[in-house]
């Protein structure tokens, strides 16, 4: 795979990520609200800030954003709408647009609901799609800012239109409480039942702080197809439904 990708544990559920182009050593920074674990992973690696890549305005993506801004002299990249509320914004981007790391290329996908300016930065020779708030395994982020329509085309049309072996990483490591409420959701549906049984397995040792979490305790990448399978939001039939589901969600 000529993209590294190093899961970055921050705050108590966050995830970072580091994207490395094998290639040239170039790298990214996706999301990041605490610095020091992620200069740890950037030393230990090697690699070679050239961007901070954001997926949304939530401090809790973007507070640490400036002061890794400053460390590694990078600019920051986010949605043109968010440049007065985005920690660090320096560069706007937009659906269609691209960014590079090294060798490796990602287009933007907007997807607002979550946040009006929230993007996706696709890396489709990799394979993988960063979602931050908008798409978590099993389920998705609340609608703060949008609204159930634009939510409906964010997943159902947008992001489920993406290959089905492309993985999924997304900002929190929600897993098992959004599979609990999908099977709730869907009490006859043995896709989401298997991996809710998978998942509560990984959980079930799971270090005590969060920063301390190995890969083998992390419950991301999921893929596309599995998506479709088992997340309650994305397998909506219409935007009527996916309201419905998002409200019982928030109150579960």
């Amino acid at each position: 795979m000529t993209l590294q990708i190093e899961c970055i544990p921050t705050f108590t559920d966050n995830y970072t990520y580091l994207l490395i182009c094998n290639e040239t050593q170039e790298a990214a920074i996706v999301d990041a609200p605490e610095a020091d674990p992620v200069i740890a992973r950037v030393d230990a690696t090697g690699a070679k800030i050239s961007k901070i890549l954001s997926t949304h305005h939530h401090a809790d993506h973007a507070m640490a954003n400036s002061i890794l801004a400053k460390q590694y002299d990078a600019p920051v990249y986010g949605h043109h709408s968010d440049s007065g509320r985005l920690e660090g914004f320096t560069n706007g981007v937009d659906e269609g647009d691209t960014v590079s790391v090294g060798n490796q290329v990602a287009r933007v996908l907007f997807i607002p609901s979550h946040t009006m300016g929230h993007v996706a930065y696709v890396f489709d020779d990799a394979k993988a799609l960063f979602s931050g708030d908008m798409l978590f395994a099993g389920g998705c982020g609340r609608l703060f800012e949008g609204d159930a329509q634009m939510m409906y085309t964010a997943l159902c049309e947008k992001l489920a239109a993406l290959p089905d072996d492309m993985r999924v990483f997304c900002g929190h490591e929600y897993t098992e409480s959004n599979l609990k409420f999908a099977a709730h959701v869907e009490p006859n549906n043995s896709d989401i039942a298997d991996k809710l049984e998978r998942v509560s397995k990984i959980r079930k040792n799971a270090a005590a702080d969060w920063h301390d979490a190995t890969h083998d305790e992390m419950t991301v990448p999921s893929t596309i197809a599995e998506e479709k399978l088992t997340n309650p939001f994305m397998r909506a039939q219409d935007v009527a439904q996916l309201a419905e589901r998002r409200t019982l969600k928030d109150n579960f």
